[in-house]
């Protein structure tokens, strides 16, 4: 029986031994199971500036090589297959977007093309968000073109974008409100390229581009000899004279005009000249027409108070009747509020 016993415990101990080192090992088994398959996959490096969150870099256009890709003319990219450019978006000489970097909102003046990008309405192709995005990053990346940011704005990044974007709602302009945007640079010695783009989930986008190029002044300040050169040879000079609001009181700077008129008129004495006075079309019509011919008696009475002989000279206001321009925005109806002085 004693044997009995010393056997049976002799059994048990190396049962529960090699028990104990089975479980060790299906435990280490296990936790080295999970360490593999809980690994984060490494990130590629990238030169993008893609994160709204990594502000600690900010974009630096020298770091970027310079593109010497034939892109063709402004504004450099036509719409996708497909696809449009709508509202008959056409580039402007000198305007400006706003432009997004992982830590700064600014604006870039120059050439400047806005646009909303459509289904082509005269093509049978259907397209996506998504064929849009990767047609226009396509074409950016083949003309050497970085991508500076993607991401959605902060709260105070889009306040500070809505301060500075005065087109908003515009042709082109871009959801900062609801959409991620993605912005690009083409570093070019002819003049650097920035693009900014939409990136809703539509089958639309919208897209701005602007090539740098510095300001240039092209007003001229009125002068007599520009006034007799352009009698002489185009038979009208336009001038706009400043009059108070609503009355045809000349201001002092309109009085500058008209002595340059009067110096004119000395200069060239066989000068016979009709003033022509003209509004927009914002108001009531014969109140125009009125004031136009008292703003153009105006400059007649000031002329003939010079010493200009009024044989020489006729007043006539048209109103609105002969704009310059149509009267479709506030810079064109500042076009149409002029006096013309037409050689007889």
């Amino acid at each position: 029986m004693k044997n009995y016993v010393i056997t049976y415990l002799l059994l048990f101990t190396i049962a529960l031994f090699t028990g104990c080192n089975s479980s060790n090992q299906s435990n280490k088994e296990t936790e080295e199971v999970q360490e593999e398959t809980t690994d984060t996959p490494p990130v590629a490096e990238t030169e993008e500036y893609t994160s709204e969150q990594d502000d600690s870099v900010d974009f630096d256009i020298n770091t970027i090589p310079i593109s010497t890709a034939d892109i063709g003319d402004f504004p450099f990219f036509t719409a996708p297959e497909g696809a449009e450019y709508i509202n008959r978006a056409k580039p402007i000489d000198f305007d400006f977007i706003v432009f997004v970097t992982p830590n700064k909102i600014y604006e870039v003046e120059g050439k400047t093309f806005r646009a909303h990008v459509h289904k082509d309405r005269k093509s049978d192709r259907e397209i996506s968000g998504r064929y849009l995005i990767r047609s226009f990053e396509d074409a950016i990346t083949k003309a050497g073109g970085v991508k500076v940011f993607e991401g959605k704005l902060t709260k105070e990044r889009r306040d500070k974008y809505a301060e500075l974007c005065t087109y908003a709602g515009s042709n082109g302009s871009i959801d900062i409100w609801n959409n991620p945007i993605a912005t690009y640079v083409i570093r070019r010695n002819d003049g650097n390229i920035y693009i900014a783009m939409d990136k809703g989930k539509s089958n639309t986008t919208s897209i701005q581009i602007v090539q740098e190029k510095a300001f240039e002044q092209t007003i001229q300040k009125v002068t007599a000899d520009k006034i007799a050169k352009d009698l002489n040879e185009k038979g009208k000079s336009i001038l706009y004279i400043n009059f108070d609001v609503d009355k045809s009181d000349i201001k002092p700077d309109g009085k500058e005009v008209v002595d340059q008129i009067l110096e004119a008129l000395k200069k060239e004495t066989s000068l016979q000249i009709a003033i022509e006075g003209h509004t927009d079309n914002t108001g009531d019509a014969a109140h125009n027409k009125k004031l136009s011919d008292d703003r153009a008696k105006a400059v007649m009475n000031a002329l003939v108070s010079g010493g200009i002989d009024k044989s020489r000279l006729s007043a006539q206001g048209f109103g609105a009747e002969k704009p310059l321009v149509a009267n479709d925005s506030e810079e064109n109806k500042a076009k149409n509020r002029r006096v013309e002085l037409v050689k007889k």
